[in-house]
């Protein structure tokens, strides 16, 4: 980075949120999602890009985990536990929701690196 240009203020913070998020994702359920929230409620008056990218990835966190499990447990309570057709329905519908869930994250934490804000589609909410 040349010396004139200046690091966005937060863009660390964003960095690290989306960092966790992907964590949460790929490496560490949950125990990423306990650092998504310590640092969502430790730093609520950050800098708004870093704002941003808590705020987004602690909410995506949510409603994935709500879209995924919930979800999983409907289209099993609804095809029964012995029908093979069920698998493979909660199969193909894990994969292709985790799956973009991680493409959005890695979006999200090149933005981050850009210095830029993001929102995720659909379930993501507005920067303040």
């Amino acid at each position: 980075m040349p010396p004139s240009a200046a690091k966005p203020a937060g863009q660390g913070l964003a960095v690290i949120a989306e960092t966790l998020f992907l964590a949460n994702l790929l490496l560490a359920p949950g125990l990423a999602f306990v650092a998504i929230v310590w640092l969502w409620r430790k730093h609520r008056d950050a800098a708004p890009l870093a704002r941003c990218h808590l705020e987004q990835t602690f909410f995506v966190s949510l409603w994935g985990g709500v879209l995924l499990v919930v979800a999983c447990a409907a289209i099993l309570l609804l095809g029964g536990l012995d029908w093979e057709w069920t698998w493979v329905v909660v199969i193909i519908y894990f994969t292709c929701v985790h799956s973009t869930l991680v493409l959005l994250g890695v979006v999200g934490l090149s933005k981050a690196l850009a210095g830029k804000a993001y929102v995720y589609p659909l379930i993501g909410r507005r920067c303040a």
